[in-house]
């Protein structure tokens, strides 16, 4: 259970404090309601290249890292394809430089011509490693847009090709920081050694002078039912084939969210799961195989992927995991079963409340999905889902219509 107290200044950033007394630390998180889906089709990964820009220098200070570092504190930060994520620690009695830190880049970035071009190269070099030149590392530049033909979740958070962040021009990310990065569109958390009317006090000081700025009205196109099976196959110098399936399933704020992560758990989570008995260790098909939920606010996807192993095909692997989803459909599964997954599940979510960076990161995320209180309601949600609720949204999820299949297969010379 994670207690927590929630305010609003009056430009409108919403404001939870969580006091954890066990911890000399505090922990701030700042969520933006900003991800690679709210982006112009024909200007993607600025959500990601501002995930960058936030560290190059605010308008009154020129090094984001310096004065953090000296008041013992570390910093990161992430993107999605819904969000954009800022964290840090430090010692509590330190607290006020965050406020400091964080307060002036969302008054106002530095922009400058320079900065522009020393984060552009960063992300253009990242969009280079890690999606062009490693192995298999541009199977989601390929796999979001065959999945999706209309929903914005069709591109990747890096963007869908390198000339959209080449191309980025100043005022357009002037434009971005004005539309996404303000209090009207953030969450503050702050956990740790902390109370409540000291963070009053520093949010009014440090936030509330901050323009409010424009509402942003999300008006997203949504996805339509996919009608038929989607196959790609595509070339690689890769050591093995790989597999990559994909159905779409309910969104994060779904009720039968819960339900579909439940599925993935059954297949694929530890190595007393199905896929991995059958598929890996019993028929050795695979040599790594995993069914994982994307957990995205929209409608998002259930993925299966696996390296094949040395001499097997396909369609061999292919048949394998559907007769498995056949089997899900088929048969409801085993109270042991449900349980073990349950149980695996509660851990994990126990464990996760032990940080009070997690513990600021979950109030944030829940707060997004509609109310902060959602943190501490998500493992009874679980626990109410039945086996026969998971074999009806096998029976929904799973079908051939409803999947795409992407073939990533060994170069040939």
């Amino acid at each position: 259970m994670i207690s927590f107290e929630k305010f609003t200044l009056k430009n409108g950033l919403k404001v939870l404090v969580h006091e954890d007394d066990s911890t000399p630390l505090a922990a701030m998180n700042i969520l933006y309601d900003v991800g690679a889906r709210d982006e112009n089709p024909m200007q993607t990964g600025f959500a990601h290249l501002f995930e960058h820009l936030m560290f190059g220098g605010s308008v009154h200070i020129p090094n984001y890292d310096e004065p953090l570092q000296m008041a013992g504190g570390e910093n990161n930060a992430f993107t999605t394809n819904d969000i954009t994520n800022y964290y840090l620690t430090l010692p509590a009695s330190n607290l006020e430089t965050a406020f400091w830190l964080e307060s002036d880049r969302m008054l106002s970035l530095a922009f400058s011509e320079k900065s522009l071009d020393v984060q552009r190269n960063v992300v253009i070099e990242e969009f280079k490693q890690r999606y062009l030149n490693q192995p298999y590392g541009d199977v989601w530049l390929n796999l979001r847009p065959l999945a999706y033909k209309v929903h914005p979740y069709q591109w990747a958070t890096i963007g869908k090709e390198i000339a959209h962040i080449s191309d980025a021009k100043l005022e357009d990310v002037k434009n971005f920081f004005k539309k996404f990065y303000h209090p009207g569109n953030a969450i503050l958390v702050i956990s740790g050694n902390v109370k409540l009317q000291d963070i009053k006090a520093l949010a009014e000081k440090w936030f509330e002078p901050i323009p409010s700025g424009t509402a942003y009205k999300r008006m997203l196109p949504q996805e339509p039912r996919q009608t038929e099976k989607r196959i790609l196959t595509l070339e690689r110098e890769v050591p093995l084939d790989a597999l990559y399936m994909t159905f779409h399933c309910p969104g994060r704020s779904d009720d039968n969210y819960y339900a579909a992560d439940l599925l993935t758990d059954i297949l694929s989570r530890g190595k007393s799961s199905r896929l991995y008995i059958r598929l890996v260790k019993e028929q050795r098909l695979f040599s790594e195989l995993n069914a994982y939920i994307t957990g995205d606010i929209d409608a998002g996807l259930i993925v299966i992927e696996g390296k094949l192993s040395d001499g097997k095909s396909i369609e061999e692997a292919e048949g394998s995991i559907r007769q498995e989803l056949e089997n899900m459909k088929s048969k409801a599964v085993s109270e042991a079963e449900l349980n073990k997954v349950k149980n695996k599940i509660e851990s994990a979510l126990q464990f996760s409340e032990m940080n009070i960076m997690n513990k600021a990161m979950n109030l944030a995320y829940s707060e997004l999905l509609g109310d902060a209180n959602l943190v501490n309601e998500e493992l009874k949600k679980y626990e109410e889902v039945q086996a026969e609720d998971l074999q009806r949204l096998a029976e929904e999820i799973f079908t051939d219509e409803n999947c795409c299949c992407l073939y990533y297969v060994t170069k040939t010379n």
